[in-house]
């Protein structure tokens, strides 16, 4: 088990790199709008590729990390990334910014596992759903800090700033790194090496439906949640134009999901009353559906933030389900950070992917990439359907 002074500083360390993710991937988008005409298609096409990557890798990223050590691997992606924001801010042409994109998401695939694992590695019952709810709560808020500020920084300080501010976070994270690295190997402890897999005893009382079957509900649904999240995302830039709003203005709107999500992380996080509770999840699941086509087809600013808190709200509980119910069954090693988050980039590809397809081949239907995405997510909750109800033995 780590310090909790070393806890504390991967905390810091999981912000700013949230912060400076989102930064940098969410105003992409609207830099390749803006400086080189790109459209729903092409946006959507930077996304899906940007997801097939991180799910090809991020679980090679979770094994880099199990075996060579959290911090070598942290170090690893915050150099790759910090690389890749030096480059991208010399880069004048779409192409150059595609190769870049790929680049810094493999720097990527080597934090998130090693921050999930340092969080949770051999870390007893108890005090694990604490670290779990802090470890939420804290990438998310910065998530959502990073949406709401980051359209006024584009304004004010121009499009180099979504590479320039991301690469000052990045040398502050090599640097507070280095600095934990001396801190632990001053104070006695486990070895940054994992110590192997930790059995832990449940923290909920098991539900007539297995819980394993829980798991692999949760498992099912996340992706989905992140294959709705990032058809949406690439495509804000375009809906912000339908609505007319300026690039901070498009930023302060398009954050309200993020603060929601947050929001629900707190709330989960306190209440553990949809612990093992299928209508939980599968009505957050058909929520997350029915608002992504009300933000994207629906009119009037106040109708549209109002979905977009529901839409936060469900993605939340998806996302914590899936950590939750992998933690209750007593997956905490780090190689499970790094399938949890494969999975995720499983999702990320699959949306826009979908989306950039129908764009392609309909061209003349405007909408055709949102109704694709939605029978798309139709399928996953009959998927889901099937799970629930499906015989044992």
């Amino acid at each position: 088990m780590f310090s909790p002074r070393i806890k504390t500083g991967v905390f810091v360390l999981e912000g700013m790199n949230s912060l400076a993710t989102a930064l940098y991937f969410n105003y992409l988008f609207f830099h390749l709008r803006d400086q080189f005409g790109f459209g729903n298609l092409g946006n959507l096409f930077f996304c899906a590729a940007n997801g097939f990557v991180y799910m090809a890798m991020a679980r090679g990223g979770g094994r880099f990390a199990q075996r060579h050590g959290y911090f070598r691997a942290l170090r690893i992606g915050f150099v790759v990334m910090a690389v890749a924001m030096i480059l991208g801010s010399l880069a004048h042409r779409a192409g150059e910014h595609f190769a870049i994109m790929l680049f810094w998401t493999c720097g990527l695939c080597f934090t998130w596992p090693a921050l999930e694992a340092v969080t949770s590695e051999n870390e007893p019952p108890a005090r694990l759903q604490r670290l779990i709810g802090i470890y939420n709560v804290v990438w998310a808020s910065t998530s959502a800090l990073a949406y709401f500020t980051g359209g006024a920084m584009l304004e004010k300080l121009g499009y180099r700033s979504i590479f320039l501010v991301p690469l000052a976070i990045h040398a502050g994270q090599i640097a507070l790194l280095g600095a934990l690295e001396v801190v632990h190997r001053r104070a006695p402890g486990p070895s940054l090496e994992p110590a192997g897999e930790a059995v832990a005893p449940a923290f909920a009382p098991r539900p007539a439906v297995p819980p394993e079957r829980f798991l692999k509900m949760a498992l099912l649904a996340n992706p989905f949640g992140y294959l709705a999240m990032n058809a949406l995302l690439p495509v804000l830039p375009q809906l912000s134009a339908r609505l007319g709003l300026t690039p901070m203005f498009a930023g302060f709107f398009g954050s309200v999901w993020f603060f929601a999500r947050t929001l629900a992380f707190v709330v989960l996080w306190q209440w553990t009353g949809w612990h093992y509770r299928y209508r939980w999840l599968a009505g957050s699941y058909a929520a997350m559906g029915l608002m992504f086509v009300v933000i994207l087809l629906g009119h009037g600013l106040w109708l549209l933030v109002a979905a977009q808190l529901v839409f936060g709200a469900a993605l939340g509980l998806l996302y914590y389900s899936s950590l939750f119910y992998a933690m209750d069954v007593g997956e905490t090693k780090g190689e499970h950070g790094g399938f949890h988050e494969s999975a995720i980039g499983a999702g990320i590809c699959a949306g826009p992917a979908v989306g950039a397809v129908a764009l392609r081949f309909f061209p003349e239907q405007p909408n055709v990439n949102i109704w694709a995405v939605t029978g798309l997510l139709a399928l996953g909750f009959f998927a889901l359907q099937h799970l629930r109800h499906r015989r044992v033995g």
